[in-house]
């Protein structure tokens, strides 16, 4: 699909990732970009609609749906890391990050399916990451999350098809965001990650990959877990 002329609604846009993909979408010449956060007054980003969101919150997410009727692009990026243990880690902290990731992206999908099926079928960009595929030990809880949400990705990849709406998964390893500040690895900038990720959705691709330890973890699921693990052998 094209970006230029698209009704784009982004998840999280206040800042980071979010942020980037909203002033690039203003850029590109979508028609209409809405721009959502849990606090809307936190966004600055001139050209965009703002409106409050909270995908936590199933009121919230259906009150969203109701005053953004004609969006084409639906970009799901909001996200949180509670850096948590699965095994020892605070129940309530894993479960946050299930419920923002995969039930938040739920319930934005289900709430925008049928308006992106009566606007010509468009697409949806679900925000991942390498971690989908990977538990690191320092942020499995965040893993398990994201695997959850690309299993996600995947149903609903398969269940509207027939409506012609394009899902795609977007995947990478640290960017430069408030949530990796304190963590000392290359990080790739929030704005290549948005550029690219929207010249993958004009490509109509359904998986982008944007950096090695992204391509290489991809490509050892094929192979002995024990090479991604070696720590288990």
């Amino acid at each position: 699909m094209d970006v230029k002329g698209s009704v784009a609604l982004v998840t999280g846009a206040n800042r980071g990732i979010g942020r980037r993909f909203a002033e690039h979408l203003v850029e590109r010449g979508a028609a209409t970009v809405y721009a959502t956060a849990r606090n809307p007054e936190s966004i600055d980003i001139p050209g965009v609609e703002v409106l409050p969101l909270d995908i936590t919150d199933p009121a919230s997410v259906l009150a969203v749906a109701a005053a953004a009727p004609d969006v084409t692009l639906l970009i799901n990026n909001a996200g949180t890391t509670n850096r948590q243990n699965v095994i020892d880690g605070d129940l309530d902290q894993v479960r946050s990050e299930l419920d923002t990731h995969l039930w938040g992206t739920l319930r934005m999908i289900r709430a925008f399916a049928p308006i992106l099926g009566r606007n010509g079928g468009g697409a949806i960009l679900n925000v991942l990451s390498v971690l989908s595929w990977f538990s690191s030990g320092a942020a499995n809880s965040y893993s398990v999350a994201k695997a959850a949400q690309w299993a996600l990705t995947n149903s609903a990849r398969v269940e509207l098809a027939a409506q012609g709406t394009l899902v795609t998964g977007l995947h990478m390893a640290a960017v430069d965001t408030d949530a990796m500040a304190d963590v000392a690895v290359d990080k790739l900038d929030p704005a290549q990650v948005a550029r690219a990720a929207l010249d993958g959705i004009e490509a109509r691709a359904v998986e982008i990959l944007l950096d090695e330890p992204s391509r290489y973890v991809k490509a050892g699921l094929a192979g002995d877990a024990r090479a991604l693990y070696p720590s288990a052998a």
